[in-house]
């Protein structure tokens, strides 16, 4: 076992960092690898066209049946599900293709396609959202063809028109829909912040500060929003990464209280058991 999750940058040797394999390929190439936890800086967007998958993101197995579209952000631990016995089609993209201007950039951080505070994202395909399987093969036919000076535009305004389609097909299945306004910006503010300093920054004040709010408004966003309180969505964030440090790498106790920002391993140890109400290793050895 690694001392890391292992990432996965988006591979060399494509005009542009946009991609659709067919699963049993890329399993049948890279089992190991898919099989074992691992992180992937793209975005997937899995087709399954025949049989059932138990696809795990962080410790969950999202069951998926066919004739699904599956939507995993960049970031997510993830593992395909063993057994293989599914197929379909994978549309792989990193930011760098799709962020050509800021609307694009908004887009994707607000999708519920790819930050559904709630829920996996999973659109079962029928009779009345055959476009999106229209749209998915023009793409992906599209990708196949010499480059030429209108490749880029064709490639991203294909991707863009599917996201759309996709993100109003899951609304109409019932989709859990956060209210619009001031408590659902906070809490994205807050969750973005929380992804890039739960190392570092672990109060709620601390937060407020950074969103120039206060910790009681703040509280009232998540609340609304999530049911939780900040301490708790903190606290959750950081108990996700150590489990994902525990279950997935060779770093000892020691190291990973100090990379999860810890001053002493004996804190770490104590938080983990408030919060688990089993000691890093009983975790550990459990998984």
């Amino acid at each position: 076992m690694s001392k890391e999750i292992k990432k996965y940058e988006f591979k060399p040797g494509f005009q542009h960092e946009i991609e659709i394999a067919t699963i049993s390929d890329i399993f049948s190439s890279h089992t190991q690898e898919l099989t074992t936890p691992h992180r992937a800086e793209f975005y997937h967007i899995f087709w399954f066209q025949k049989g059932t998958a138990s696809h795990v993101l962080d410790f969950k197995p999202v069951k998926v049946l066919a004739d699904s579209f599956l939507f995993v952000k960049k970031g997510w631990v993830q593992m395909f599900d063993q057994a293989g016995k599914y197929d379909g089609k994978v549309l792989l993209f990193t930011d760098k293709f799709f962020n050509k201007t800021d609307d694009n950039n908004k887009l994707l951080r607000s999708s519920i396609l790819f930050n559904d505070l709630l829920d996996v994202p999973v659109i079962r395909i029928n009779k009345s959202n055959q476009e999106l399987v229209t749209i998915f093969r023009q793409l992906e036919s599209e990708i196949h063809k010499n480059g030429d000076l209108f490749h880029y535009d064709v490639l991203h305004n294909f991707l863009s028109t599917f996201l759309l389609l996709a993100e109003r097909e899951r609304r109409n299945q019932g989709f859990n829909e956060i209210k619009a306004g001031p408590d659902l910006d906070y809490t994205t503010l807050f969750k973005d912040l929380l992804e890039e300093q739960y190392k570092t920054l672990k109060t709620v004040s601390g937060y407020a500060s950074l969103i120039h709010t206060s910790e009681k408004r703040l509280t009232q966003a998540t609340n609304q929003v999530l049911g939780k309180t900040p301490k708790q969505v903190i606290d959750e964030r950081v108990m996700l990464e150590a489990k994902r440090l525990l279950a997935h790498t060779a770093n000892s106790i020691k190291e990973i209280a100090y990379m999860l920002g810890f001053e002493e391993p004996t804190n770490f140890i104590k938080y983990f058991r408030k919060h688990e109400g089993r000691t890093p290793m009983e975790f550990k050895e459990s998984i």
